[in-house]
């Protein structure tokens, strides 16, 4: 790890004034730090943020809900409101990490969390994420726990966060600021495929701050589920995870967005499958056609086709939970 300097704001505007070249942003820590020990990441100095007033969970008036950027994992997963009216958000921050990472990560860093792939962990490896043009270790390593969604030549990593596949669903919009002034991005459009260019994660320019994020409010009579598959029943990263939000009248399926997670390059909104799925009745056969519109044109490298068809079948009972009883 190299030396850097530390500096305490309390103020947003404060945060975005000192946020010059190297600077990094740090409230959890949880992957930041963890990388800079791997001196993956090497900042020059370090803004810690935990004092910005960005820790409260509000009700809109449209009757959504505001989250604040600070606020932590556990107080989001276990927020009255969260659990009544999004519990594909609560089930999906309690399924990530331990209760001790939970009680520290936030929710802005968690948008932002890195990958996990082991070769852009190990600087001994090549990795166009981490040094753009050295090139893709883990397309002929061992890739089994990479991406068959939204790959590139030059990048097969997953995005590993819980909570932004259940944000993915749940349509949320991402607040940010910067000098130039403050702008949203809906979550569909904040992330990037790797391309050419996998160094480039998300639209966040240099000192740019995600302020919150707001969740729309849900049509009555919504249910929704979040299921992830694992190689262990905790502290593991999702094979495949699968969140569903789906209102059924009449015995038809009127609206559902569905995401999935641990099979795309970023989490993976599964459109084709929503149109599939709309205005059918809810069941096996239509389940089974949706799930092979979401995976219509995967791309599995050497160890990870097993993710294929099982990222269908947690697809499948995860609508199955979603529209039951409705």
């Amino acid at each position: 790890m190299q030396a850097f300097h530390y500096e305490n704001v309390d103020q947003v505007a404060s945060a975005i004034n000192a946020a010059t070249e190297g600077v990094k942003f740090i409230a959890g820590g949880t992957t930041l730090v963890d990388l800079m020990k791997l001196n993956v990441e090497r900042p020059t100095g370090l803004l810690d943020i935990n004092r910005l007033p960005l820790d409260q969970i509000e009700r809109t008036a449209d009757g959504g809900l505001k989250i604040g950027a600070m606020v932590r994992n556990s107080d989001l997963a276990h927020n009255a409101d969260v659990q009544q009216q999004y519990s594909v958000l609560s089930q999906a921050l309690l399924s990530g990490a331990s209760p001790q990472l939970r009680n520290m990560a936030t929710t802005g860093g968690n948008l932002l969390q890195r990958t996990r792939c082991f070769y852009f962990r190990d600087t001994n490896y090549a990795c166009n994420k981490r040094n753009p043009g050295s090139g893709c270790a883990a397309i002929d390593g061992f890739n089994r726990i990479h991406a068959i969604l939204g790959t590139s030549e030059h990048c097969v990593a997953t995005r590993p966060s819980d909570m932004c596949v259940a944000m993915m669903v749940l349509e949320a919009i991402i607040h940010i600021q910067g000098k130039q002034g403050e702008r949203t991005v809906p979550i569909n459009q904040f992330y990037f495929v790797p391309g050419t260019t996998p160094h480039r994660e998300n639209v966040l320019a240099p000192g740019e701050l995600i302020t919150s994020v707001t969740l729309p409010a849900l049509p009555k009579g919504t249910r929704s589920y979040y299921l992830k598959r694992r190689d262990r029943a905790s502290y593991e990263f999702a094979l495949a995870s699968a969140a569903v939000v789906a209102s059924v009248q009449g015995g038809q399926i009127e609206r559902v967005r569905i995401a999935l997670g641990g099979v795309g390059t970023k989490p993976w909104r599964c459109l084709e499958a929503e149109r599939v799925l709309e205005k059918r009745s809810p069941g096996e056969k239509n389940f089974r056609e949706g799930a092979e519109a979401a995976l219509r044109a995967p791309k599995p490298l050497h160890n990870n086709a097993f993710k294929v068809e099982l990222a269908k079948s947690t697809l499948i009972r995860a609508l199955t939970v979603a529209t039951s009883n409705a």
